[in-house]
């Protein structure tokens, strides 16, 4: 248990707005924030203290940004496994190397869950469109065809409804190192977003229900209408993934839900914050930012407690036009992540609405 005093600064590996959301919870707590990312304009730079701009695979860079800090994040989950462990030999790094080799493989994701009993879609690792044919006479149809590593919002996967479907899908990817997934037919997809003290406190909020739109997250609500019993389980599973793997912050872990057994399958582990999480800014006492400031800095915990509902909307591209529309709402909690261009697809900001009542 290491405890930083407030004026020690915190390096943060990306720049991208959840690192800028990090750097603002920081700031809260008395703590300064130094960003470390290639990108030369980037949302996190301008809450920031300090910058590094430098390429991930940098060593010299690397020692540089480790002797400016006194601890080490991340804000999403690619950053090299290398160079969270050149960081480690240095400076404490929160969370460990060891859950990205498990997050960034799709695979070995599925063997590690599967390995602590805990259900997600029926799966095999394939690297041929042979392979991928034959699995899929076990898994049946539909599928997806996914990337074992570096696919998001939807990117590096392709559903596959019949075996004429299998080659085009396989073309389409990046990568020959890929899985097939099971189709599930669930009612709806929750997460969990669970924090874990240095000293092995876990809290959880309450799941909430997603909703996507072209594959990209655009509502969250909470609480999830979930019964008690699934509620329950799902708090479970993320509590034994964080203490599994001896870990420490903020992880999200996103669960299908269905009616038919196995009633809840893991989707996928993401080892940060998490756009899922973002209501928790206004709904509660601590934040999942907050939260993730205080574990990693050897604080104690905040509540993770809330009464009524929220609802988080993303604002992707276009959408950021209505800011000034939200903003005349009065209660819309509106926040705008200071990116300059605005592309389809690309998230610009998300407003929360708080209601007393889950009606």
């Amino acid at each position: 248990m290491r405890t930083l005093e407030p004026g020690s600064t915190i390096g943060v590996l990306g720049g991208g707005q959840l690192g800028r959301m990090i750097a603002l919870a920081a700031a809260q707590l008395g703590f300064k924030t130094h960003i470390f990312c290639p990108e030369l304009d980037n949302p996190a730079q301008q809450v920031a203290d300090q910058v590094t701009h430098a390429e991930y695979d940098d060593i010299d860079a690397l020692s540089k940004f480790a002797n400016a800090v006194d601890v080490v994040t991340y804000e999403f989950e690619n950053i090299p496994v290398s160079t969270v462990e050149t960081l480690s030999s240095k400076k404490p790094v929160f969370p460990n190397s060891r859950i990205l080799k498990v997050s960034q493989d799709r695979l070995q994701e599925k063997m590690f869950l599967n390995d602590l009993a805990i259900d997600t879609a029926p799966f095999k690792g394939v690297s041929s469109v042979e392979e991928a044919l034959s699995a899929l006479e076990v898994i049946s149809y539909p599928a997806v065809i996914k990337t074992r590593r570096f696919g998001y919002d939807g990117k590096g996967q392709a559903i596959v409804k019949r075996a004429e479907d299998v080659l085009a899908a396989w073309n389409n990817l990046t990568s020959d190192q890929n899985i097939i997934e099971g189709f599930i037919d669930f009612d709806m997809e929750i997460s969990v977003i669970g924090v874990r003290s240095q000293d092995g406190v876990v809290k959880c909020y309450c799941p909430v229900e997603n909703k996507h739109k072209n594959h990209i997250l655009d509502i969250s609500i909470a609480p999830a209408a979930i019964d008690e019993e699934i509620k329950k389980t799902a708090i479970d599973q993320a509590t034994k993934i964080l203490n599994t793997i001896d870990y420490v912050g903020v992880m999200t872990v996103e669960f299908f839900v269905s009616s038919h057994a196995p009633k809840l399958r893991v989707n996928e582990i993401a080892p940060r914050v998490h756009n899922s999480g973002h209501w928790t800014i206004e709904a509660c006492p601590s934040s999942q930012f907050e939260q993730h400031v205080r574990a990693i800095c050897g604080l104690p915990l905040g509540e993770t407690d809330f009464k009524g509902q929220a609802q988080m909307t993303n604002l992707i591209g276009d959408d950021i036009l209505q800011y000034e529309k939200l903003l005349a709402e009065g209660r819309a909690n509106v926040h705008h992540y200071g990116k300059k261009e605005i592309r389809a697809g690309r998230k610009m900001g998300h407003v929360t609405r708080l209601y007393d009542h889950k009606d």
